[in-house]
């Protein structure tokens, strides 16, 4: 087999730039000035939360977290139980934000 030249680099760049801006606009021209059910503003609601949680597991739980001892793999799991603490009480991003990192540093110092 041969690798890829430039060209054909370019060529996949672009469709799959092309692709994304078609799956992100589209939807914005078809629905614009369209209201949609409750149900689906309601379950459009979830996606962003559901995204981030998703960016987030991916950071918290890998394979072979454990090799290393439960203490590199748990200093995480707490940090991310104290931010889930200040999100319930205080339903603010930038004290989520403040503690997660406060926490994470005083645990990796631990």
């Amino acid at each position: 087999m041969g690798s890829m030249g430039w060209d054909g680099f370019f060529v996949v760049l672009v469709c799959c730039g092309a692709t994304m801006l078609a799956c992100r606009v589209i939807p914005l021209f078809a629905l614009k000035g369209k209201n949609l059910p409750e149900g689906v503003e309601r379950a459009l609601g979830f996606i962003p939360p559901a995204a981030f949680a998703a960016l987030v597991a991916n950071d918290l739980f890998f394979p072979g977290m454990f090799d290393a001892g439960p203490w590199p793999a748990a200093a995480p799991l707490v940090a991310a139980g104290v931010v889930a603490l200040v999100a319930w009480r205080t339903r603010s991003l930038l004290w989520c934000a403040v503690s997660g990192v406060a926490a994470y540093a005083l645990l990796s110092l631990v």
